[in-house]
């Protein structure tokens, strides 16, 4: 049986106010015809299929869109909702939409009901088992702790006990959304440390024929049976580097795999660049980047004026602008409050704009705003005097 495993689509997202509705748009189609050409049996979505709980219409329309031509291709789905999804509002009607081959697992109540698929060789049990909050599904599942790792082991308990009484030489596939311990993190991942230490082990999937992963967003491989096939798109700057890409699962009469990634469309290269200003404008050796969305960090001594307008010029598509002068500029001091503790307005003032610029203000601009915080304060001692019924 050919499976395609994907996750992570993060609907309706932006990159740094980057509209990627027609990005996604073009990965959603690419799945389409990845399907076809590859002749797939079944499509799974691993979670957070949307960006957030409540999603905008144009992310709900894309959704509506492709499950209507995987449906049109005759190709079963199954879904999971991920941590970024709202479990009940992606599961509204999901009885309903089965009978189309959608296959929506958003309950908890669900995670041990396998959607029943069969090739040549036999039966295939597909068991879907949304994000589980500890807290919510802890009880719900009878786990014996509060914690993340309790209550995925509960669910794969309920698991492995419907796939012992299924006959004989059924394969088992579960789709997942968690944090299996050998994974690695980036920074567009929200974090669901809420219940604990987020991680899982990877033993707590024993037992079945493949495991499909979402949350973390670089694909990459915990174990042989277990996988993350990433988002398909880069949703942060630390994803510049990935090979974003779907797994292509070929699943044997006796649960041996053969893997495949499928690589996904982009729609613009992500480059992280670092330097002074000058040097950023003028070496020619970032000249591939020109194209890309760029994440820029300026190392000059002084915040260069119009840094922004500067650098688009050469590089247009510049979304992020970081400022670390060499050397750095801070006191050490763990807090704003400990940074403040025992410090005038005026010094205050001062130090703010140090640390914007990375460099003291000259001679008149400390005097400008000495003056303009003693103009504050003057006025703010009347109002309150005012108020007061003094005078």
């Amino acid at each position: 049986m050919r499976l395609l495993h994907t996750s992570d689509w993060h609907l309706g997202r932006s990159l740094h106010r980057e509209d990627l509705l027609p990005a996604q748009r073009a990965f959603l189609d690419h799945l389409v015809d990845t399907v076809r050409v590859e002749r797939v049996d079944a499509v799974l979505v691993a979670g957070d299929v949307y960006d957030r709980a409540i999603p905008g219409l144009g992310a709900v329309e894309l959704f509506d869109r492709i499950l209507h031509r995987l449906a049109e291709l005759g190709v079963p789905v199954v879904l999971i909702a991920g941590n970024h999804d709202s479990a009940r509002r992606l599961g509204i009607a999901a009885r309903l939409i089965e009978r189309a081959g959608v296959h929506l697992r958003t309950e908890v109540a669900r995670c041990a009901e396998p959607v029943l698929l069969a090739d040549e060789h036999g039966p295939v049990a597909v068991y879907g088992v949304p994000y589980l909050e500890p807290v919510l599904a802890g009880g719900e599942l009878g786990a014996a702790a509060v914690s993340h790792a309790a209550v995925l082991g509960a669910a794969m308990e309920r698991v492995r006990a419907d796939l012992a009484t299924r006959p004989e030489g059924t394969r088992s596939v579960v789709l997942a959304h968690a944090f299996v311990v050998g994974g690695e993190v980036s920074d567009s991942e929200r974090d669901i440390a809420v219940g604990g230490v987020p991680s899982v082990p990877a033993a707590v999937f024993d037992g079945v024929d493949y495991a499909a992963l979402g949350h973390l967003h670089g694909s990459q491989i915990v174990h042989e049976r277990l996988r993350y096939s990433g988002s398909p798109l880069a949703y942060s700057f630390s994803e510049a580097n990935h090979r974003k890409s779907m797994w292509l699962v070929d699943l044997g009469p006796a649960g041996e795999l053969t893997t495949r990634r499928i690589d996904c469309p982009v729609p613009r290269r992500l480059a992280r660049i670092r330097g002074t200003l000058e040097s950023l404008l003028r070496d020619p050796a970032l000249e591939q980047h020109e194209t890309a969305w760029v994440q820029a960090t300026l190392t000059d001594n002084r915040r260069p004026e119009r840094a922004m307008e500067q650098l688009r010029v050469r590089f247009p598509h510049t979304l992020q602008l970081a400022f670390e002068p060499e050397g750095g500029s801070g006191d050490g001091l763990p807090s704003y409050a400990a940074r403040t503790r025992g410090r005038g307005d005026a010094e205050i003032a001062l130090g703010f704009v140090r640390h914007v610029r990375g460099s003291d203000p000259d001679r008149a601009e400390q005097e400008l705003l000495r003056e303009a915080v003693e103009a504050a304060g003057v006025g703010a001692s009347a109002e309150a005097g005012v108020a007061g019924g003094v005078g």
